[in-house]
Formats: structure tokens, C-alpha cells, sequence
């Protein structure tokens, strides 16, 4: 009742609007030119109502693009979970893809656990929380070492063919300047190897 007494109101006064400024309309009021101002105003809301049409599309572009964002957050946050589980039991290593080359199960586990670190900087590359020259300083270090060679010579040629099958031109280019900098840290020698990382000594 009170959604329809709203309705008949809102009908009635704008049914009524007419006569109630004419009534209220001092004499010798000139209706047409104020028809011609009013006619002014209503080009002018046309500009307004198109860009309030252009807000809104974009407001709706922009949750779209967080919603998209927030269900690959979740796939990913899955991913890691399943990768977390595997490191901690290291039975679980074979139910993944086989690596490229027989390998001891600690190095699997290393390269596994050098996956999950890429796929944070990608992660944070594409969100814009990480410039390109900042991920190139990241990626220069990281290919300093031996275990981060063989993570990317080994799930190198999988993250690009996810980049070319994505449509997302930021994940193409995380890949590209990994590739770069795997490539220079190749030309520039042989890598720290893991076991010299650390002093033996206490």
C-alpha cells in the first residue's frame, strides 16, 4: 500500500506540474521563450546523461574485471594449496606431470616450491603492485641461481604456452621479461649453485 500511494503521488504531481506552475507563473510570463531555455537545459542533460552512461559502463567494466580477478585469485589460491600438500608428503609427487628429466624428489620439490614464488610476482605484476623494471631487478637476482635455471628451463616452455593462450597482454609480457632475463643470466655464466648458498660453518 504505501509502494502504491509512492506510485499514485509521484503520477499525480507530475500529471499536476503543468497546471501548478502556471498558476504560480506571473502574468505576461513568455512560455516560448522559456520553452527555448528549457529546450538549452535539455541538450545540456544530454551531455550529462552520457557521461553518466559512460560511468556507469565503466564502473560495471571495472567490477567485472575485479570479479574475473578474484576467481583467479581463488584458482590460484587451489593451486597452491594442492602444491603445499605435495611438498609436505612427498608421496604425492608423482600425482603431478612428470618432470622433463628424472630428478631427485628434493629438486622437485624445490622446483615446485620456485613455481609458487614466480607465480606470486606474476600475481602481483599483473595487479600493478610490481613495475617492470622492479620485476626485472627481481627476475636478474633470481636468475642468479642454479635452482630458479632449471625451474624456468623446465616449466619455462608451460608458462609461455599459457601466455599465448591467454588473452591478457600483462601475463604475456610477465613471461617475456622472464625469458629475457633467464637469457641474459644464461650468457652471463654458470649459476650460484645451491649448495654454496650458505656457509657450513656455524
Amino acid at each position: 500500500m504505501v509502494v502504491a500511494a509512492s506510485v499514485l503521488s509521484t503520477l499525480g504531481l507530475i500529471l499536476g506540474t503543468p497546471f501548478i506552475l502556471n498558476g504560480m507563473a506571473p502574468d505576461g510570463l513568455d512560455w516560448g521563450r522559456l520553452s527555448n531555455v528549457s529546450q538549452t537545459y535539455g541538450a545540456l542533460s544530454v551531455l550529462f546523461s552520457a557521461a553518466a552512461l559512460a560511468g556507469v559502463a565503466a564502473s560495471l567494466w571495472y567490477q567485472a574485471r575485479q570479479t574475473q580477478m578474484a576467481q583467479e585469485a581463488a584458482r590460484r589460491d587451489a593451486h597452491r594449496e594442492l602444491i603445499i600438500l605435495a611438498l609436505g608428503d612427498p608421496s604425492l609427487l608423482p600425482c603431478w606431470e612428470p618432470p622433463h628429466r628424472p630428478m631427485a624428489a628434493t629438486r622437485r620439490k624445490q622446483i615446485l616450491f620456485t613455481n609458487l614464488i614466480v607465480t606470486n610476482w606474476e600475481t602481483d605484476f599483473r595487479l600493478g603492485n610490481l613495475g617492470e623494471a622492479a620485476l626485472r631487478d627481481m627476475f636478474d637476482g633470481h636468475f642468479r641461481g642454479e635452482i630458479a635455471r632449471d625451474h624456468w628451463e623446465h616449466g619455462g616452455p608451460g608458462w609461455r604456452v599459457s601466455a599465448e593462450l591467454s588473452t591478457d597482454p600483462i601475463r604475456r609480457r610477465f613471461v617475456e621479461v622472464a625469458d629475457e632475463c633467464h637469457a641474459r643470466a644464461v650468457a652471463g655464466g654458470p649459476p650460484v649453485a645451491a649448495d654454496r648458498y650458505f656457509d657450513t660453518a656455524p
